[in-house]
């Protein structure tokens, strides 16, 4: 997601960023891929930027009584947390230092408004973003960048797809439609590798990064169930 994403907090980056992950072997010198570096620390910055977001907007669904988008919300903020950690672990092989940059960020609007506006943020990641990204990373040829910005591309296809599933619910029939989804309820499941979201736990694989079905994590604080952390591993 983009600049108009929103702050959460800041506790747990450390944490989430210690956690094992896929082994990557260390990547060349920094001065032969300037142009992936930037990419990486752009992504970097906007995947932090857009867990915060997701946070927010989850934290905002919860004031309001709406827990199973405010669930829906975390499980996207836990995806994005992990492409941000992908990243960064990029960028360190190379030899980079990640940025930390902390832009002003837009207050949290309504739900409804949360839904239409992440719906457009999504959309403009996948249709323009990601493409224009691997466009210009792929003549530098540095395998794991492009394989780890295709799959949060992948990923944040699934995003839009969830989203939609209640972005009709930001028109005028916005209490009678999240009635219906708040009495519906899912259960998120996110690849702890590549961040893929799904709904159902894939029977063998995961459809983006091709690792073990093990490899997903059910997203705590499913509504109705009383176990829920205070803080999850990967807020950052």
């Amino acid at each position: 997601m983009t600049s108009t994403r929103l702050h959460l907090g800041v506790l747990g980056l450390a944490l989430w960023l210690a956690l094992p992950a896929a082994a990557d072997p260390a990547g060349p010198v920094p001065a032969s891929y300037p142009v992936t570096i930037a990419a990486l620390q752009e992504r970097y910055v906007d995947e932090v930027r857009a867990h915060r977001t997701y946070g927010a907007y989850a934290a905002q669904a919860e004031a309001e009584g709406y827990p199973n988008i405010a669930h829906l919300f975390r499980a996207l903020g836990a995806s994005e947390a992990i492409h941000a950690r992908n990243f960064r672990r990029l960028l360190e092989d190379l030899g980079a230092e990640p940025a930390a940059e902390e832009a002003p960020l837009p207050p949290v609007g309504k739900t409804r408004e949360n839904i239409a506006r992440a719906t457009g943020v999504e959309a403009d990641e996948i249709d323009n973003e990601y493409p224009a990204i691997l466009d210009r990373i792929r003549p530098e040829g540095h395998a794991q960048a492009i394989e780890k910005i295709t799959w949060a591309w992948e990923a944040e296809r699934q995003h839009r797809d969830l989203i939609l599933k209640i972005k009709k619910a930001a028109g005028s029939w916005f209490g009678l439609l999240a009635s219906h989804i708040e009495n519906e309820g899912r259960r998120y499941y996110v690849c702890q590798i590549c961040g893929s979201t799904v709904t159902e736990l894939p029977a063998a694989q995961c459809p983006i990064c091709g690792h073990s079905s093990d490899s997903y994590e059910e997203v705590p604080g499913y509504p109705g169930k009383p176990e829920k952390p205070e803080r999850q591993p990967w807020e950052f």
